[in-house]
C-alpha cells in the first residue's frame, strides 16, 4: 500500500475531474459504498474457489464475531446496495463509483494491495446497445486524457448453459494434455477452467491455441447479441479485435466481455475490463435483473498518463502573496481573503513563516503561480501591491489593492 503525496495528488484530482464530468454527460449517477462488507457477499458473488477469495481478501472477525472483508472489488457492493435500497427491480440504473479496493497480491508496476478503481454499472437493460455505450465511454475517456495506444478486445462468454457445455469439452481436452499444464492451471482445472485460457504462461501458448473454442458452443441469443454489438461499434468507428481467449476472472460474468489493453505497462497491460453479469443480482438475493459494467485501475491509468501527458500536473497557486515585514502580515491575510471573495475559484497562497525575500520568491516560483503579489512597508502605507510576473517577461508593476481583482483573469489568460 502506498501514500499519494502532495506533488502527486493534482494528477489524481485532474483524472477524477475528467471521469466525473464524462459520467455526468452520459447521464450516470454516483454511488458511494462502504469499504467493509460481509465476507459472505464476496464468497457468493466472486466464487469461493477463485484466487481472490482463497488467497487475496483481507478478512477479519469484528467484536461481534461477524466475519468482514475489505472490499476487493466494487460490483458486489454495488449490487448489494441496489438490492438493499430497492434500486434495481423493474428499474434502469446507470451508476458509477470511485474508490479504494484491497487485495493481498504480489505488488508490481501499477498494482498495489490497496488500489483504486473507477467503476460503472448499468442495471435493467439487456440489449447490446448499452454494451456499446459502455465501450464508447471508455473511448471517450482515452480521447479526453490524450491516450492513443489503448486497444479494445471483445468476446462473448455465451449463456451459462453454453458455458457449462463448453467447460466439459475444455476440461476433457486439458486433461488429455495434463502434463503440459502449470500449477495454476492444474488448480483451476476442476474449479474455474475458463481462467486457464487467460494464462500468461508462454509455455502453454501452443496448447491453448489448439484448445476448443467457446464460440463453437454459443447459444443463438448470445451470438446474435454479439453480432449486434459489433455492428454498433463498426458504425461508431470504434476499432476492436475479437479475442476468443478473453475471459473474466470472476464467476458471475456471461455474454459480452471486453478489455482495453496497452503494451506500455509491461505484463499487466489491462487498463479497463468489463462485461455482462445478468445473473448476479438474483444470485445475491434480488430479482432477475440484467446488468453490465466495467472497472478501470486508477494507478495504472495514472502510470500511463505520466508517459504521455506531463501537463496533467496543475499549479498549486494562481497568485502567491508575499508579506515583507511583520507589520504587513495582518494586511496580507485580509487582502488574500478579499481576493478569494472577489475572484471565485482563485487559488491564492500566502507565504507564512518568515524567511528571506530570496527564499520567499523561490517558493512563489515553485508554486507555479502566474504572479507574486508583494506587500511591503511602502505598499502598506500606499494601500498598493507590487506585482511581479513569474511566467512571462514583463516589468513588475504597482497597483492599488482595490484594482487587483480586475486584472486577475488577464494575468491567468496570458500565462
Amino acid at each position: 500500500m502506498h501514500d499519494v503525496l502532495p506533488d502527486e495528488s493534482p494528477r489524481w484530482q485532474a483524472l477524477e475531474a475528467v471521469v466525473a464530468q464524462t459520467m455526468l454527460q452520459y447521464g450516470y449517477s454516483e454511488i458511494r459504498m462502504p469499504l467493509v462488507e460481509s465476507t459472505d457477499l464476496f464468497c457468493r458473488s466472486i466464487g469461493e474457489v477463485t484466487d481472490i477469495v482463497e488467497k487475496e481478501m483481507y478478512t477479519f472477525d469484528d467484536r461481534n464475531g461477524d466475519k468482514l472483508t475489505l472490499r476487493p472489488e466494487g460490483t458486489a457492493s454495488c449490487v448489494r446496495a441496489g438490492i438493499q435500497h430497492g434500486l434495481l427491480h423493474n428499474q434502469v440504473q446507470r451508476l458509477w463509483y470511485n474508490g479504494p479496493m484491497f487485495r493481498h497480491e504480489r505488488p508490481q508496476k501499477g498494482r498495489y494491495r490497496q488500489f483504486h478503481q473507477f467503476g460503472v454499472e448499468v442495471y435493467g437493460i439487456d440489449t447490446p446497445d448499452i454494451d456499446a455505450e459502455l465501450i464508447l465511454i471508455g473511448a471517450r475517456l482515452w480521447q479526453r486524457l490524450g491516450l492513443k495506444d489503448i486497444r479494445l478486445e471483445i468476446n462473448t462468454l455465451g449463456s451459462s448453459a453454453a458455458r457449462e457445455q463448453y467447460k466439459t469439452v475444455l476440461v476433457d481436452y486439458l486433461q488429455a494434455h495434463r502434463e503440459q499444464l502449470d500449477n495454476d492451471s492444474l488448480r483451476r482445472l476442476n474449479t474455474n477452467p475458463l481462467r486457464i485460457l487467460d494464462s500468461k504462461n508462454p509455455q502453454m501458448k501452443a496448447l491453448l491455441v489448439q484448445a476448443p473454442a467457446l464460440n463453437d458452443y454459443l447459444d443463438t441469443e448470445s451470438s446474435d447479441q454479439f453480432a449486434l454489438l459489433q455492428s454498433y461499434l463498426d458504425n461508431t468507428g470504434i476499432a476492436y479485435t475479437i479475442n476468443q481467449r478473453l475471459v473474466r476472472g470472476l464467476d458471475y460474468y456471461g455474454k459480452t466481455v471486453f478489455e482495453w489493453v496497452t503494451d506500455q505497462l509491461g505484463a499487466q497491460g489491462t487498463v479497463c475490463a468489463g462485461g455482462r453479469y445478468d445473473g448476479l443480482v438474483q444470485q445475491l438475493g434480488g430479482k432477475q435483473t440484467p446488468a453490465i459494467g466495467f472497472a478501470l485501475g486508477v494507478e495504472r491509468l495514472l502510470a500511463l498518463l505520466e508517459q504521455v501527458q506531463s501537463d496533467v500536473v496543475q499549479r498549486t497557486a494562481d497568485c502567491f502573496l508575499i508579506p515583507l515585514g511583520a507589520d504587513s502580515i495582518a494586511a496580507a491575510l485580509l487582502l488574500a481573503e478579499n481576493l478569494r471573495e472577489q475572484c471565485d475559484g482563485l487559488k491564492i497562497v500566502m507565504h507564512c513563516g518568515g524567511g528571506s525575500v530570496k527564499s520567499k520568491m523561490k517558493k512563489a516560483d515553485k508554486s507555479g503561480a502566474v504572479v507574486a503579489l508583494i506587500l511591503g512597508e511602502q505598499e502598506l502605507a500606499d494601500r498598493t501591491v507590487t506585482v511581479k510576473f513569474l511566467r512571462q517577461h514583463a516589468p513588475q508593476i504597482c497597483l492599488k489593492q482595490s484594482d487587483i481583482s480586475r486584472h486577475i483573469d488577464e494575468w491567468l489568460q496570458t500565462e
